[in-house]
């Protein structure tokens, strides 16, 4: 702060303090704790109030639908009693009557009308959505409600009062449920509980066996991911899901760490200047090119009649292609790939730090070039190689559009994709929020647990420029 001031004045370190509270502020401490706020709340279709307004909504549309039905019983009394034919000219098929056309004949107003979803689930016996192990809870019998359905053998005019009663019934009670969870707090951790519940897998005896035989599945069962209790098969989806892509986003980092240190190395400290800018050009200006063109790119390669196949059909060296979106180990090799540069530039920064002749000096002592690396490139390069290993493991623990465009659905999703599908796909932003906000917490702790291994400190990470 002493230096900002010297060399900036008190105006503009002012303004300088101010934009990085409001930049903090806005993109990072207000989506997290909208993020929380979100994560806490327990889903809308979950409320008491959900199940009534549903159940109002229910009402009203199966109304409507009757009201078609009774103006067809009604038409025929003004022409002679013939059948006058349904919408678009066709008649009402019936269920019981083998598809046939059923002729609304005035005399038949107790006839059996078809099928209404909306009619038949307008009823004030309605199921109330509670949690697991608590005890079933319906709508009339929690708030004493009388027990109504719409009967489909009743004739028309009186489903249409059965319908209207229930309607009736069903807002008021939605008005007065609503005002109610205004008035109290609706914060729950359970949200963070459908994380770690077990959800039943229904296996046959044998594949049973074959499951209980793999590895994977053993490792789940040794630190409680998966279990058997009854003699069925329960598994907490949720945190294996977790667990497997941080594994994964783990084996990512230590496969580009083992592809960029090399290459760090030898632009910084084993490569002559006038050859240093054609590597480092190299490097950049594939990276010129947009991510999503670059992970396409991918999939002309290693698809089953891609480059990387066909050049292994034509050597002979496989008769079927390999299917190598399959495999996780090329999602690994892609994401290595598409992140490479957040894992070279910090270490290239800090060892065009180091003087040469500590090197010469260790050489000249006798030190072999893995000593060498040991105990004076590596101590030096570390505050590079905590940063990196970091940036790429925050990458790709959270990417996306990798794993999707690679694997095409044919691999187990990441959890990014699963937070993705709760948002998006299966309208569950509460517990999407709760999985993102708890994948977040997880990655800063294994950021600190990094950190501490490697003996760095913030102020370490200053070297990397």
């Amino acid at each position: 702060m002493k230096d900002l001031l010297r060399s900036y004045g008190r105006v503009l370190t002012a303004l300088f303090v101010l934009a990085v509270i409001g930049w903090g502020a806005v993109l990072i401490v207000l989506p997290q704790l909208t993020m929380i706020e979100r994560a806490m709340t327990p889903p809308k279709r979950q409320l008491d109030s959900s199940v009534a307004a549903t159940l109002r909504f229910d009402a009203s549309t199966c109304q409507s639908v009757l009201k078609t039905y009774e103006v067809e019983e009604e038409a025929p009394a003004s022409n002679g009693g013939l059948a006058i034919p349904s919408m678009g000219g066709m008649a009402i098929p019936s269920m019981n009557s083998g598809g046939m056309a059923v002729p609304s004949m005035g005399g038949a107003a107790g006839a059996k009308r078809p099928y209404i979803l909306q009619c038949d689930r307008a009823n004030t016996h309605a199921r109330l959505v509670r949690g697991e192990g608590e005890e079933k809870a319906y709508l009339d019998e929690l708030y004493d409600l009388p027990l109504l359905s719409v009967d489909d053998a009743r004739p028309i005019a009186e489903q249409l009062d059965q319908a209207a009663k229930i309607g009736a019934l069903a807002d008021d009670l939605y008005k007065r449920l609503l005002a109610e969870e205004a008035n109290r707090s609706n914060l729950t951790l359970s949200n963070f509980g459908a994380l770690t519940s077990p959800k039943l897998i229904p296996l046959t005896p044998e594949r049973k066996a074959v499951e209980q035989a793999q590895l994977g599945n053993r490792l789940y069962g040794l630190i409680g991911l998966r279990f058997e209790k009854d003699g069925e098969v329960y598994e907490r989806l949720g945190l294996t899901n977790l667990t497997r892509t941080l594994v994964f986003a783990m084996m990512v980092t230590a496969l580009a760490l083992a592809i960029c240190y090399p290459i760090a190395y030898k632009v910084a400290l084993a490569t002559p200047a006038n050859r240093v800018v054609w590597l480092m050009l190299g490097l950049i200006i594939p990276y010129a090119i947009v991510e999503l063109m670059r992970i396409y790119a991918w999939t002309a390669i290693i698809d089953n009649r891609g480059l990387l196949n066909s050049a292994l059909l034509w050597l002979g060296a496989i008769s079927e292609p390999i299917q190598f979106n399959r495999m996780p180990g090329t999602i690994f090799v892609v994401i290595a790939y598409t992140y490479v540069l957040f894992m070279v530039f910090p270490m290239l920064n800090v060892m065009t730090t180091l003087d040469k002749n500590q090197i010469d000096a260790a050489r000249d002592l006798g030190a072999s070039p893995f000593r060498v690396h040991r105990r004076v490139i590596i101590p030096h390069a570390k505050p590079g190689i905590a940063v990196g290993c970091i940036a790429t493991f925050m990458l790709a623990a959270g990417a996306f559009s990798v794993p999707r465009i690679i694997s095409r659905g044919l691999q187990a999703e990441w959890f990014s994709q699963t937070i993705y599908n709760k948002f998006f796909e299966s309208e569950n932003s509460n517990v999407g929020a709760a999985y993102s906000f708890a994948y977040t917490l997880v990655c800063f702790v294994i950021v600190a647990l990094f950190m501490w291994l490697m003996r760095t400190r913030l102020k370490d990470f200053a070297r990397v420029r």
